[in-house]
């Protein structure tokens, strides 16, 4: 019975893969706002689950490479004039180097200490960016008409094209991830998630490991930031760089769906996307029961709701190892 419903997990998986695809031509235009939206939630959620669950670097300022791709596109594309296909990533190479930078100055601090550290440099480069004249200061700034009809002349042309870029990037950080754990490294990450002491043991450079998930994770979430502001047409040092959009529901998406999995942020995103379109009329209801939910998830089923699972399947559905009787990836 087991193996059976791991293959249905892995097919559902791919039909859902599949359904995403199609959906330009599956769905109405807020349906795939809704899809655009929900992938976006979905490539930060792994990539913050890279960081935290993987690398064990629990940090609450991952909200601050959102920002700092998001100005920084805005930067490139309408300050310096260039193409967006060079301003993105463009946007990357900056974000990176912040990456360096941010790591750089907390990869000492551990628990509560780096916690609070990763938020204090977001929160400090938020403020930086609300004194910026050239990105319109606290009001912030919009994009030109002209850039957006480049990505289509009609609204549902550009829905549909930034919903492609949002649909692809997810892939990639997807299968990026998929490639990273599956290499030395994300050996070394893996252990680390299981044992901090235990890995330093088995002699995993867990300074290493750690930094390079946090550095890695950077780029691609300043890749994302550039994306969110095609999407919101739009930069603002509140909205750029909002905690509660790119950091604690992030945490809720990831501490939901299970820790430490690549399987957990996509249940993860699939509840909060589930719970918001339920609950978003009901006002403070909303974030009331996301923290009650979270909450009893810490206290019941601290691997989250996949971790639950799977420990019923006794394997996962994206296959990371190799399993020792049979050499199939498990």
């Amino acid at each position: 019975m087991k193996p059976a419903l791991v293959l249905s997990g892995r097919l559902i998986l791919v039909a859902g893969l599949a359904c995403l695809c199609a959906a330009p031509y599956l769905f109405s235009s807020s349906t795939l706002v809704l899809l655009t939206q929900a992938l976006t939630m979905l490539s930060l959620a792994m990539l913050w689950n890279l960081v935290a669950g993987y690398g064990n670097v629990v940090v609450i300022g991952q909200h601050a490479f959102v920002g700092i791709g998001a100005y920084a596109f805005y930067g490139f594309a309408m300050l310096a004039g260039w193409h967006m296909a060079i301003a993105l990533p463009a946007a990357m190479g900056v974000t990176l180097v912040f990456g360096i930078l941010v790591y750089a100055l907390l990869y000492r601090l551990r628990t509560a200490y780096l916690a609070v550290g990763s938020w204090v440099v977001a929160e400090t480069l938020m403020l930086i960016a609300s004194r910026l004249p050239a990105f319109g200061s606290g009001s912030g700034a919009s994009l030109p008409a002209s850039l957006l009809r480049s990505l289509g002349q009609r609204a549902p042309e550009r829905l549909t094209t930034i919903y492609a870029f949002v649909l692809i990037v997810a892939v990639l950080t997807f299968g990026l991830i998929w490639a990273l754990m599956r290499s030395r490294i994300g050996l070394g990450l893996a252990a680390l998630r299981d044992s901090e002491e235990g890995a330093a043991v088995a002699g995993v450079n867990t300074r290493l490991v750690r930094a390079a998930s946090f550095i890695l994770a950077a780029p691609m979430i300043g890749l994302i930031g550039g994306l969110i502001t095609l999407q919101k047409g739009r930069i603002s040092h509140i909205a750029s760089f909002s905690m509660l959009d790119w950091t604690i529901y992030i945490l809720f998406i990831v501490v939901i769906g299970g820790l430490g999995s690549l399987e957990g942020p996509i249940i993860g995103t699939l509840v909060f996307f589930i719970l918001r379109e339920l609950l978003q009329d009901y006002g403070t209801l909303y974030l009331i029961t996301l923290g009650t939910i979270t909450i009893l998830i810490v206290l019941f089923a601290p691997k989250g709701i996949w971790g639950v699972a799977r420990k019923k399947l006794g394997r996962d559905l994206i296959p990371l190892t190799h399993d020792p009787k049979t050499g199939d990836l498990s």
